[in-house]
């Protein structure tokens, strides 16, 4: 029984063009910034987001913490998304190893918060209050099923953020899913911010890494705290060399994910109890609930060689990526309709 596995896009395998490229990466010391191949990957990441300058880092949770240590100080706040990564998938580590608050303001169902909540968030200059230095952006976003920030959008938020002397990081994690469902550069959606990370082991493929990117003096300040996270990683161009395929080959073909993700959210919406809003499945995350009768909806499915997350109760996540094709999905349906028609 093949396995088909929408628990995440990170469970993606390097291409085999990948492997090669690692297998003859030119190489060098990165602390030292000697490695080639990490300087082509960093170049080509802030030339894709129209950025100064980019920092190759192990995973977009370091990134996001190093954009939080670039901008804020111990004691300052930081405001976030109510249904943000950083807030509920990061292990609390800009509180913990950054020293700030987060506030976060609650997300809107497309992943957008409030520009008003977001101004009645932002701390007066008060004695008793911290002081708000940041605003937290995420594009695509995960918890509301991979929906899309328009660059209309983001530039009003970050335009106001800016008006009271707030930095703004975008946490790109899936940008180029939400460039491509846009039709539109990357470029676009990570102008208004200040800075931007972007994964490359999510729907581009890359086994391990992301980029921050960001002004030349941010970048420079982001290598230091990298360099304190135990993030230096020598000859890592072994690794970066498949990031540059990622970029160069990857991006397109995320236009075939999201086409599953509506196949396969259509079809699940066509089984009798099973609730999906079509109308969010934008990019390649598709949340739905299954029925009440369905008692161990995720295990069963995952019996039958269907993998995906629960998301608490009834809610589950599937996520498709370059490992599932359309044919996949289909037998994915089927598999669930038989689990279904068992269940009664």
């Amino acid at each position: 029984m093949k396995i088909i596995d929408l628990r995440s896009d990170t469970v993606t395998l390097p291409t085999e063009e990948m492997r090669q490229a690692m297998y003859q990466a030119e190489l060098g010391d990165d602390v030292h910034g000697e490695d080639p191949t990490v300087n082509r990957l960093e170049e080509l990441a802030a030339q894709m987001m129209g950025k100064e300058a980019a920092l190759f880092t192990p995973s977009g949770t370091m990134s996001n913490l190093i954009a939080v240590l670039t901008y804020a100080r111990p004691g300052d706040e930081i405001i976030v998304g109510s249904q943000s990564h950083t807030f509920w998938y990061e292990v609390g580590g800009a509180s913990a190893l950054g020293g700030v608050v987060m506030r976060a303001v609650s997300d809107e169902d497309d992943g957008q918060m409030d520009p008003d909540a977001v101004l009645q968030a932002i701390r007066p200059s008060d004695i008793h209050h911290p002081t708000t230095t940041l605003l937290c952006l995420e594009n695509t976003h995960n918890r509301c099923g991979g929906t899309v920030l328009t660059p209309e959008y983001t530039a009003e938020i970050s335009q106001l953020a800016h008006q009271h002397g707030l930095k703004v990081h975008l946490d790109g994690a899936r940008i180029f899913n939400a460039a491509v469902a846009l039709g539109i550069p990357a470029s676009s959606l990570a102008a208004p911010a200040d800075s931007v990370c972007f994964c490359l082991s999510k729907g581009l493929s890359a086994p391990v890494g992301s980029l921050f990117c960001g002004t030349r003096e941010a970048v420079e300040k982001a290598r230091k705290w990298r360099k304190m996270l135990g993030g230096g990683m020598r000859q890592v161009g072994v690794i970066a060399a498949a990031g540059i395929v990622a970029l160069e080959k990857m991006v397109s073909r995320l236009a075939e994910d999201h086409a599953n993700a509506r196949r396969l959210a259509e079809g699940l919406a066509d089984i009798p109890g099973f609730s999906v809003r079509l109308e969010k499945v934008q990019t390649n995350i598709v949340n739905f609930e299954f029925p009440p009768g369905v008692a161990d909806f995720v295990p069963r499915a995952g019996a039958r060689g269907v993998r995906m997350l629960s998301r608490g109760g009834r809610s589950v996540r599937a996520v498709t990526h370059r490992m599932v094709s359309a044919a996949d999905i289909d037998e994915a349906l089927k598999r669930i309709r038989e689990l279904v028609r068992e269940a009664g």
